[in-house]
């Protein structure tokens, strides 16, 4: 199923540069880079994205993250490799990027409000935001990454 399909980047440069906006913005946020990563590659097994995945699986591993920790990220809630601070992050990763299902709850609101404080949550629901975009590129335009 390798079908031809458009390129954004190419037919709407515009539009482009903006998502690049928000990358950059995502960059200067000060959240922990590797906790960065966990949102990017959390979000993008939910929405099926290779390319995002690849991507930031790569990247997670040049930093230091565990191939352990990148195996065990889908049953997160599970396990004990991820802390509480983790845990509250991909939460609110899991409901910002299922935000169809039920929304935000209040918990996890609260959580993250708890763990991170009002600013930093802020810039951690941008970049769940800014990733579920990237995933929505790359899933309707079928992108393969090559680094």
């Amino acid at each position: 199923m390798n079908t031809n399909r458009i390129k954004i980047k190419d037919l709407e440069p515009a539009a482009y540069e903006a998502m690049m906006a928000l990358e950059n913005y995502g960059k200067s946020c000060a959240l922990d880079p590797l906790l960065k990563e966990l949102i990017k590659m959390r979000a993008s097994q939910i929405n099926g994205c290779a390319y995002c995945l690849d991507m930031h699986t790569e990247d997670a591993l040049k930093m230091g993250e565990s191939s352990r920790r990148i195996f065990a990220l889908s049953v997160w809630h599970e396990s004990h490799l991820f802390s509480e601070k983790e845990k509250t992050l991909l939460q609110l990763t899991e409901a910002v990027t299922k935000i169809a299902e039920k929304g935000v709850d209040e918990e996890t609101y609260q959580n993250a409000i708890n763990t991170f404080g009002e600013h930093l949550t802020a810039q951690i629901i941008m970049l769940i935001i800014t990733i579920n975009a990237w995933n929505r590129i790359a899933v309707s335009t079928r992108l393969i990454y090559k680094p």
